[in-house]
């Protein structure tokens, strides 16, 4: 994990392992902010979808406990709105350093559109 320093607030920037291995533990909540037509095509199984185009952070909920990881397509968006979240007094910010497209070079499971069928499937990793 890197770390950058935004007027004395800490921004960390995980790798796709990283953020599996928290997601398995329930430790973070995870934020695509991919257009919804992307997010329908595939994602992350259990990301939240939060469109960079429609983004505020204060819309978002309470953390309760839970650091808030922001992803893209390729780590650009996912870390302006992580930046703007630490400017909005969030404390456990992350984003996904390299987006969805680290992930899926990383081997992880996601969910996606099968073109045959139109239904959604998993692939990548360990089928849950």
């Amino acid at each position: 994990m890197e770390t950058i320093e935004l007027n004395g607030a800490t921004l960390e920037q995980w790798g796709p392992k990283e953020l599996y291995d928290a997601m398995q533990r329930g430790d973070v909540a995870v934020i695509d902010v991919r257009t919804p037509q992307e997010f329908a095509f595939e994602h992350i199984k259990g990301a939240l979808l939060a469109p960079l185009s429609t983004f505020e952070a204060r819309m978002l909920p309470a953390q309760q406990g839970k650091k808030l990881v922001f992803h893209c397509g390729s780590g650009v968006r996912s870390r302006r709105v992580a930046e703007a979240c630490v400017q909005a007094g969030f404390e456990r910010v992350a984003h996904l350093e390299g987006g969805f497209g680290a992930w899926k070079q990383a081997g992880l499971p996601y969910v996606a559109i099968d073109p045959a069928s139109g239904g959604q499937h998993i692939v990548g990793g360990q089928q849950q």
